[in-house]
């Protein structure tokens, strides 16, 4: 950890590779949040109840898709391992296999998550006011799955080209969309909850369109089929599954935070909704340095050049560290006033505005973690990952349980305690990705996936 935490000077050889596909990346990911806060500040003037129901679905919607993320992040390592060994066709051929395995996840999803929905509404400890909106946002918000998921393919597949222009585009119209159908739907056609859902499938589906189109345009002019492959969809979904055990204790630890913090009350939900909201916007923003870090490691351990995946780990890790604590001091700057957009609620305010102090000190940790997952990732070192997320999520479970034993009703504290029980489980992240890339193991060369 020491070495790769090294002062950071302002101008590296490795930044121009860096920013090329972080930037836009940057821009892209941070779209996403910045929308889903958009949906927040609607949804909230709608009342405490429904903001809160669009925080329980969203959880639901949030964890499937996070399952699913091996759809975008195991293609991007595999294709960037094959674009820097020089093999593109094969590359866009695991690409392809890959989007037809997201649209049968997504099909499966959407028929069996219709009659689960109020099992999973209720497993979240929505309280009797707030499922009724849980249950609407969720039913429909379902139909945006298959676009969600050929989305998530398809980005994988032009990111593994080292191509995150195309990415930036569909984002940033798709999200522009939602925010302008939500507005519409919400308040212009009176739709409520249901139309801020209705805008995510409308919006979810377009982009998953352009992506089809550009790949399908690549995969022509490589003359490589669109048709599906059995072997690939096989090898697809293998691929995958490290990544998803990966993702389930990733997913267990957010679900389990949304659920206790239902369970301490109608305030703390939706508070919790506005904070893990602002969480997100800077996670993503993180990521960028994270999915330039899967792309450009895969590239290098393709070629073969170790020393260059070593010198750019070194760079994107000092990147990760000064963004974070740029972000410590914005969100301090922040935390008085950024309840306003989203409730007039004085109990949500005061729990929003002290749990953020956790959320401002954890950031310089959390862009560490951020980056050293996506290097692992983008190196093929999905098997450790998957082990270190099973046992740093039991490190957090115990700790999250503890939250509302300790806390003192009427107060601030239970929400905060809970959100500390976050920072134990990001701490423990750090250490188990730090030690693993300081040592040579995940070092693996060629085009194959190790």
């Amino acid at each position: 950890m020491v070495r790769l935490l090294s002062a950071a000077p302002f101008r590296h050889p490795r930044d121009a590779e860096i920013f090329r596909l972080a930037v836009p990346t940057f821009f892209a990911l941070v779209s996403e949040p910045l929308f889903l806060l958009t949906d927040s500040a609607v949804v909230g003037g709608l009342g405490t109840e429904a903001l809160g129901g669009l925080g329980v679905a969203g959880q639901v919607l949030l964890t499937f898709a996070n399952l699913c993320i091996f759809l975008a992040y195991g293609t991007t390592a595999a294709v960037s391992r094959r674009f820097g060994a020089g093999q593109l066709a094969l590359g866009l051929r695991h690409g392809i296999d890959g989007l037809w395995l997201a649209v049968i996840i997504a099909a499966v999803a959407v028929a069996a998550g219709w009659p689960l929905a109020p099992l999973l509404v209720e497993a979240l400890g929505a309280s009797p006011a707030v499922a009724p909106y849980a249950l609407t946002y969720l039913r429909i918000s379902l139909f945006s799955l298959p676009g969600l998921l050929v989305v998530m393919a398809g980005t994988g597949v032009l990111r593994g080209l080292q191509n995150a222009r195309v990415p930036l585009v569909v984002s940033v119209g798709a999200n522009l969309a939602n925010i302008v159908l939500c507005v519409l739907f919400v308040w212009g056609l009176g739709w409520g909850i249901a139309g801020s859902a209705w805008a995510t499938v409308a919006a979810q589906s377009a982009g998953a369109l352009v992506y089809l189109a550009v790949v399908l345009r690549a995969a022509r002019r490589h003359g490589v089929s669109f048709a599906p492959t059995l072997s690939g969809l096989r090898d697809a979904a293998a691929s995958g599954f490290a990544l998803f055990v990966r993702t389930v204790s990733l997913r267990v630890v957010l679900v389990v935070t949304t659920a206790v913090a239902a369970r301490l009350g109608d305030p703390e939900i939706a508070a919790h909704q506005v904070v893990s909201q602002l969480w997100s916007l800077l996670v993503f923003a993180l990521d960028a340095i994270a999915i330039a870090g899967q792309s450009i490691v895969g590239r290098y351990l393709g070629a073969s050049d170790v020393p260059g995946a070593r010198q750019v780990t070194r760079r994107m890790v000092e990147w990760g560290v000064l963004i974070g604590a740029v972000f410590t001091v914005l969100v301090l700057a922040a935390r008085p006033w950024a309840w306003i957009p989203f409730t007039d609620d004085p109990r949500v305010r005061d729990l929003v505005v002290a749990t953020l102090l956790v959320v401002a000190l954890l950031q310089p940790l959390s862009g560490v973690v951020m980056v050293l997952d996506g290097i692992l990732m983008g190196a093929g070192d999905q098997r450790y990952l998957a082990w270190a997320s099973l046992w740093t999520m039991l490190v957090f479970l115990p700790c999250a349980a503890l939250a509302p034993v300790l806390a003192v009703p009427g107060t601030v504290t239970g929400l905060v305690l809970l959100w500390t029980a976050f920072g134990v489980w990001i701490l423990a992240r750090g250490v188990t990705l730090g030690v693993r890339a300081a040592g040579t193991a995940w070092l693996v060369t060629g085009a194959g996936r190790p």
